[in-house]
């Protein structure tokens, strides 16, 4: 570490470098800007932002009272919308003029420079590539098309909780939605005992590091410090660790497409992807390079955020058992004898939907992917440069004691009688982002959650181990790329008698 009397007599020089850089920025002067923090030479913000970034942001814009607030992180400009009518005016009023992706050199590195459709800059690629992702693999036929793999991982985790005197659920959902994301996607699950565990362990990895904190992208010339901390050689040896291993899974399936087709026969999105390069129809180049990519975003985009839904849904329900009872209650009389659960059957719980809402509302699955302003703006009467980068926190947005009475308490109760919903339409609950860039895959991960939930809640009675009390339940959340809890979710399930 650097001593701090170093860092002390470094200031007066970042602050002579700081007027110099206002002096010389024509854009901070005679503007109608945001409101700011206290900034710091240099840093700017970043001394102000924990590990947990949603909490950080709502903090700071509380204390300025104002939706839209202007931060420094480092030497890049960074707007935090907080508010529903902010919101709204980013993701529909300008929706076109923020539809990019920052050129991050961290997702650069990660994402196949940019090729995957969470991070692309928009543009005819990203048209092209999105409308694969969505017409063979997120639409509403193709997620029909999956009902029976996903009724063969249900069956696989309701066996295993049958053997399991404590279940582990949080690391039971991430194997569920994994095992699920990669028939789906692979056309083969990567849980074999030895494999398995390679498997996690490079994706534990990735996601450690898509999560981390780059000073190379913050402050340029500090890039020698994630080199000293050994974080880019991290994230160099991680990269190259999912290429090699797309690239196996690609070869794989090349040498096996003459004699099989997809999982069981069934045609996997690799399949696809692989008939769409062959074809060359589409009016983009689906090169090597690009189908890793879409395979990547498949996997990443279903499997870590359906599980932290899952994780936070099962969390709330454990800590509130009349609403446990309640959800319960309702399962069981809309199946009654019945011991198939089908999308029939799913659509009539009113209830289950309303508890996803709620722990929606709470948690919303991931701290926004940043946006940016293609050209100056004016955003509530604001001037918004040209490069500004944007988060919506979606997190205070859902909080909002205006919009939410009891804000901060679990009441599926709210959602009953109320029309609004996580789809991207209702600007007071955007779990899942609006706009040109909100998630495409909404369908394919609640269809997937509430199958598993209603089946967990049909066959089973559950409480906390050891008679614990959902008062001391921990609902503290860990740093990462994806919102999850801190500590995992241990339950003791009973089977219930048919």
């Amino acid at each position: 570490m650097v001593p701090l009397v170093y860092i002390l007599a470094l200031l007066p020089l970042l602050l002579l470098l700081h007027k110099l850089l206002n002096f010389i920025n024509p854009f901070s002067t005679n503007k109608n800007l945001p409101p700011s923090p206290p900034k710091l030479p240099v840093i700017g913000n970043l001394h102000q932002i924990g590990p947990l970034i949603h909490h950080s942001l709502h903090s700071l814009s509380q204390k300025l009272g104002s939706p839209l607030m202007l931060i420094h992180l480092g030497s890049v400009p960074t707007l935090v919308v907080s508010s529903a009518d902010a919101a709204r005016e980013i993701m529909k009023t300008n929706d076109l003029i923020f539809a990019s992706r920052p050129d991050v050199k961290l997702f650069r590195r990660l994402l196949f420079d940019l090729k995957e459709v969470s991070v692309a800059p928009y543009g005819d690629y990203w048209r092209q590539v999105k409308s694969i992702m969505v017409l063979h693999l997120l639409s509403n036929k193709k997620i029909e098309a999956h009902r029976e793999i996903r009724e063969e991982e249900i069956a696989v985790v309701i066996d295993k909780i049958k053997k399991s005197k404590v279940v582990d659920l949080s690391d039971l959902f991430m194997r569920f939605t994994n095992d699920v994301v990669c028939r789906v996607t692979f056309g083969k699950k990567y849980s074999d005992e030895e494999s398995g565990r390679k498997f996690r362990k490079m994706l534990d990895e990735f996601f450690d590091v898509l999560g981390g904190l780059n000073f190379e992208d913050l402050i340029p010339w500090l890039a020698w410090v994630d080199r000293l901390r050994g974080f880019s050689g991290k994230v160099d040896r991680v990269a190259r660790q999912m290429d090699e291993f797309l690239d196996d899974v690609v070869e794989e399936r090349l040498r096996d497409h003459s004699t099989t087709n997809g999982d069981e026969g069934r045609e996997a999105f690799i399949d696809i992807l692989i008939k769409i390069q062959k074809e060359d129809k589409m009016g983009v180049v689906l090169d090597r390079h690009a189908i890793k990519a879409l395979l990547l975003d498949a996997y990443v985009g279903g499997t870590d955020t359906t599980s932290a839904v899952m994780e936070w849904t099962f969390t709330e329900l454990l800590k509130h058992p009349r609403v446990l009872k309640k959800a319960q209650d309702e399962v069981r009389m809309v199946l009654k004898d019945k011991q198939q659960i089908n999308q029939k059957d799913i659509d009539n719980m009113v209830y289950l939907k309303a508890v996803f809402k709620e722990s929606l509302r709470l948690h919303p699955p991931v701290s926004t992917l940043p946006r940016v302003a293609s050209q100056d703006v004016k955003v509530m009467g604001f001037d918004v440069k040209k490069g500004t980068r944007v988060i919506v926190n979606a997190w205070t947005i859902s909080r909002e004691p205006k919009v939410w009475e009891d804000s901060n308490e679990f009441r599926p109760e709210r959602f009953l009688d109320s029309n609004i919903d996580f789809k991207g339409h209702d600007f007071d609950l955007i779990s899942f982002g609006a706009g040109r860039r909100k998630c495409p895959g909404i369908a394919f991960g609640m269809t997937t959650n509430e199958s598993l939930l209603a089946n967990l809640l049909h066959k089973f009675d559950w409480e906390l181990p050891d008679g614990g009390k959902e008062d001391h339940l921990d609902t503290s959340e860990k740093p990462g790329a994806t919102i999850r809890k801190r500590i995992p979710l241990l339950a003791v399930a009973t089977q219930v008698s048919s």
